[in-house]
């Protein structure tokens, strides 16, 4: 199958829950399918960048095999000062160590490659490229990670940083706005999920030098859900193909039951796989987008 050079690809993040996008990945990857534009947030960026290096069954290696190994995930990391999952040992131990990643394929690919984060200067998202320095590449993506309150702060160019999903959760605006106007959306929650509309409570302690990223942790409940209801909107329109779980979700963010999370994979896979056979090579041809875009 070929992709149209105007589709673009955009992933959700939700920490071990992404792991349905892994399934997804995977099975692109086994039918030959690459975007020319591709954009993650969070752990939608930790398993997009394995995508765009082209080394299937990667990510899955580190939330499965590595877990038991290496028990990443915990209060004994945090204690540690390294957070309630060992991000040190993930992006910079496990690349070099367990599981190298392909710098050269990933530098070489002609996949745009685009990562979230939220700097916790200014309150707003970041949006970062990078296809000649490996370690600024890993701090991106480090970054783009960061869960705020149970990791430390990481840094970029020197900036303060934490999950993109804090700011931007689904980047399908940015997707667009780089001109990609057919997308597919792989989310990591059911359809019709929406946040409870409550402000988020955070000790005056938590974030006190960095105000504004405290203002968007307390109101990102609004804008997530603003921007399923557009995502909701684009797929009636046919401007976005939209893969999502479809049982009841069992995974939370920090899972370690590799069980659930292997069920949570195969879903993706097998939701994707049945996707490309019920579509076969039309898939890709996709009605021409509407001409009004709007905004959420």
């Amino acid at each position: 199958m070929k992709i149209d050079n105007y589709i673009g690809l955009v992933l959700e993040g939700g920490g071990l829950r992404a792991v349905f996008t892994v399934g997804v990945l995977d099975c692109f990857m086994d039918n030959n399918l690459w975007f020319p534009y591709t954009i993650g947030v969070s752990a939608g960026a930790s398993s997009g960048i394995s995508y765009v290096s082209r080394q299937r069954g990667r990510t899955l290696y580190s939330d499965t095999k590595l877990f038991k190994e290496y028990n990443y995930i915990g209060w004994k990391h945090f204690l540690h000062g390294r957070g309630y999952i060992d991000m040190h040992f993930l992006f910079y131990t496990y690349p070099e160590k367990y599981y190298p990643f392909d710098y050269d394929a990933y530098f070489k690919s002609s996949t745009r490659f685009v990562m979230v984060t939220s700097n916790c200067l200014t309150g707003k998202a970041e949006y970062y490229e990078e296809k000649k320095d490996p370690q600024r590449l890993i701090d991106i993506c480090c970054a783009s990670c960061t869960l705020p309150i149970l990791c430390p702060v990481a840094h970029v160019d020197g900036i303060p940083m934490v999950d993109g999903g804090v700011c931007d959760a689904i980047p399908i605006q940015h997707a667009i706005d780089d001109g990609f106007h057919r997308n597919v959306i792989v989310l990591t929650r059911n359809k019709g999920y929406r946040k409870t509309e409550k402000n988020f409570w955070l000790p005056s302690f938590v974030y006190r030098k960095y105000p504004s990223i405290r203002e968007q942790l307390k109101m990102r409940y609004r804008r997530y859900n603003q921007v399923l209801d557009y995502i909701d909107e684009l797929e009636a329109k046919g401007d976005a193909i939209v893969i999502r779980p479809v049982r009841p979700i069992e995974v939370h963010r920090t899972e370690t039951n590799v069980k659930k999370i292997m069920d949570l994979y195969n879903e993706g896979y097998t939701l994707c796989q049945k996707l490309l056979e019920q579509k076969q090579k039309r898939l890709w041809l996709m009605p021409q987008p509407s001409t009004q875009y709007n905004t959420y």
